[in-house]
């Protein structure tokens, strides 16, 4: 994995899949991943700002996220809650990169660590929300 960007929200997503099923605080979880062999060629900075701003807009994140979901929020699996999660962290506060961007690198993440289908059911969300950002600028 070449791309620094990418690497960050993989590791991102890693991070907030384990606190979702440890408990941890994102501190504690953004120590473990900095001085263990995770970081590879990541954009440092970039991952610790979504691993710590995703984890404490987390509520925040979610209520964008709810109208395009098909079951309750707590019933969406975590590696596809951590990619919704970040998309939607990225949506709102990262204008900077290109929406199709957001989507294409969720997707991606989807088909890595997630179930065979949960792709489509990522990218159908972020699409979704696009819109938001489309009524925002």
């Amino acid at each position: 994995m070449s791309n620094p960007r990418r690497q960050a929200r993989r590791l991102a997503m890693q991070g907030l899949y384990q606190i979702q099923i440890t408990g941890y605080e994102s501190d504690g979880v953004l120590k473990q991943f900095l001085s263990g062999e995770y970081i590879g060629n990541a954009d440092i900075p970039y991952f610790k700002e979504l691993l710590m701003n995703v984890d404490k807009e987390e509520s925040s994140l979610l209520k964008l996220v709810e109208p395009f979901l098909d079951r309750p929020v707590r019933e969406i699996d975590p590696v596809e809650r951590a990619i919704l999660l970040i998309g939607s962290y990225e949506m709102v506060h990262r204008l900077d990169i290109p929406f199709r961007v957001v989507i294409a690198e969720g997707i991606e993440l989807a088909k890595e660590f997630g179930a065979a289908e949960s792709y489509r059911y990522v990218n159908s969300i972020l699409d979704a929300l696009k819109s938001y950002r489309d009524s925002d600028n």
